[in-house]
């Protein structure tokens, strides 16, 4: 059972406490309306019955919380792994990344904190307290069991109004951060093509359906609320009024029972403990909302196939009518077969999905129909596109695929790569540092690192997307003639536009 579980048990510790304080105010009150003494069992089950509600909810939250944080940072850890290394078959936006990785777990974290205690709670001290309190009045017992059913059913009927509209909002939070991440990322085109006002509009727009969907979330958690005070306030009312009655001897019926003043104070001490468990369940609905919103949004991620990498002994890649599938869009099929050697150029116009069927054959997205060779990740070197910059300095960006490299092959490899002008410019050298955006590099540069990096690796399988853009004639013509030498000893596929490095590759497949 869960460190949660186990919190929401220990609410019966509550409870005990609960029915010391209320036995000793029925007590101390009992005998003080007839002139006895305040007795000294009394003071002591007040002041015991106190601490013990105090120990027993410091317990629950520690329990709660530590098991609520062993569950998100296992969750996360899960989720970083499926996103980095798990073929999806829809690649999400940066933005919906980091709300997957981060937001997300935390989340549910707060959903096993405070909702999973509170319904083992819920399910388990309503009974007790009925039990304890049929020992004092069945009456009153009764009439709280009536009103319980009811209320079971208001708060059903609102649940169900709820879960819909979380799970919109989580969707529509997503896509706003998704969103949001996206342009900010791109600022700078946007201004140099006068796009504000349009992208202005759009991040308006998803802002509004955040908000929009946040108030029906709202509109549903208030309204769970006021179906469970409306039963609570009616609870204890009418048990109040059968205590009252049935002390004055005004009951229009028959009083089934002999209550006595303690019986009486005890009950109605006792009868708002009923309702405290659900109390602290609709307090804690929210969290249950987002939680299984949450854990709606991560499901397509966590229950991504996954099977075990294949050796790393690559023998040849065969992509057999492969095809992925975008909204909207369909890529391929493609078919494409390559050894240990040699070099095949993926070709098509801009967004005709070079990039995406080069993450295909690296195992990143799932497609929708074919077939690819499976490919360990250790025998993938990826010069990207946009190729990824870390704070640090040159040396670890560039042995980043291959750490502990000595300088010499660092400088061997930036030397067929173009890279001692840059090494060469600075006193620095390999130690020059960077920023988390690259700040001061080139395109070209930024292309040429993301290269060095790939070959550095010494992979067998080579996978570029566009080596030769931004990047001078020259300087494309060196890079064209080094891919050339290195086809001869490795497998490279190549995605690119430029017609003097298709010329070279032995077969090109057009998308």
């Amino acid at each position: 059972m869960s460190k949660q579980k186990i919190a929401g048990l220990a609410w019966l510790a509550d409870l005990v406490g609960a029915a010391l304080f209320a036995w000793g105010i029925a007590d101390a009150i009992a005998r003080l309306a007839v002139g006895t003494a305040l007795p000294l069992v009394a003071v002591a089950a007040i002041v015991g019955g106190g601490m013990v509600r105090a120990a027993s909810v410091l317990l629950v939250h520690a329990l709660a919380i530590q098991g609520a944080q062993a569950t998100s940072t296992a969750l996360r850890s899960l989720v970083l792994r499926r996103l980095l290394a798990a073929p999806l078959s829809l690649a999400p936006l940066i933005g919906q990344s980091a709300i997957f990785a981060i937001d997300h777990p935390e989340t549910i974290a707060q959903y096993e904190a405070r909702f999973v205690p509170a319904r083992m709670a819920a399910t388990a001290v309503p009974l007790v307290v009925l039990v304890i309190v049929a020992f004092a009045s069945m009456v009153a017992a009764g009439i709280l069991l009536v009103t319980l059913i009811p209320f079971a059913f208001g708060m059903i009927l609102a649940g169900s109004m709820a879960r819909g509209a979380s799970e919109r909002q989580m969707a529509a939070l997503g896509r706003l951060s998704g969103l949001f991440v996206d342009r900010v990322r791109t600022l700078q085109i946007i201004r140099h093509f006068g796009a504000e006002e349009r992208i202005a509009r759009q991040v308006a727009a998803a802002t509004r359906d955040v908000a929009d969907r946040t108030i029906i979330v709202l509109r549903a958690a208030f309204l769970s609320s006021a179906v469970m005070e409306f039963f609570a306030a009616l609870s204890v009312a009418l048990v109040a009024v059968y205590c009252g009655f049935s002390l004055l001897g005004l009951l229009p019926f028959p009083n089934p029972e002999t209550l006595t003043l303690r019986e009486a104070f005890f009950v109605l001490a006792m009868a708002p403990e009923f309702y405290l468990p659900m109390r602290r369940l609709a307090a804690a609905y929210h969290e249950k909302q987002l939680g299984e919103a949450a854990r709606t949004e991560l499901r397509p991620i966590l229950e991504a196939e996954t099977v075990a990498p294949p050796e790393a002994r690559y023998h040849g890649v065969k992509v057999a009518h492969l095809t992925i599938d975008w909204p909207g869009r369909r890529i391929g099929p493609v078919d494409l077969v390559i050894g240990k050697t040699g070099m095949v150029a993926l070709t098509g116009i801009t967004g005709s999905g070079k990039t995406s069927m080069l993450a295909a054959i690296a195992g990143q997205i799932a497609p929708s129909n074919g077939t690819v060779t499976p490919i360990a990740p250790e025998d993938i070197a990826w010069a990207a596109q946009r190729p990824l910059i870390l704070p640090g300095t040159l040396r670890d960006n560039l042995a980043l695929a291959r750490p502990g490299a000595d300088d010499s092959d660092i400088l061997a490899v930036s030397e067929r790569i173009g890279l001692l002008p840059l090494i060469a410019s600075r006193p620095e050298g390999l130690d020059l540092a960077f920023d988390y955006r690259g700040s001061g590099l080139s395109g070209g540069e930024r292309r040429r690192i993301g290269l060095a990096r790939a070959v550095l690796s010494a992979r067998p399988l080579l996978l570029c997307d566009e080596p030769t853009a931004d990047l001078d004639a020259k300087s494309a013509e060196d890079i064209i003639a080094m891919l050339r030498d290195m086809a001869r000893h490795q497998a490279i596929i190549v995605a690119t536009h430029d017609a003097r490095l298709i010329g070279v590759a032995d077969a090109e497949v057009q998308l």
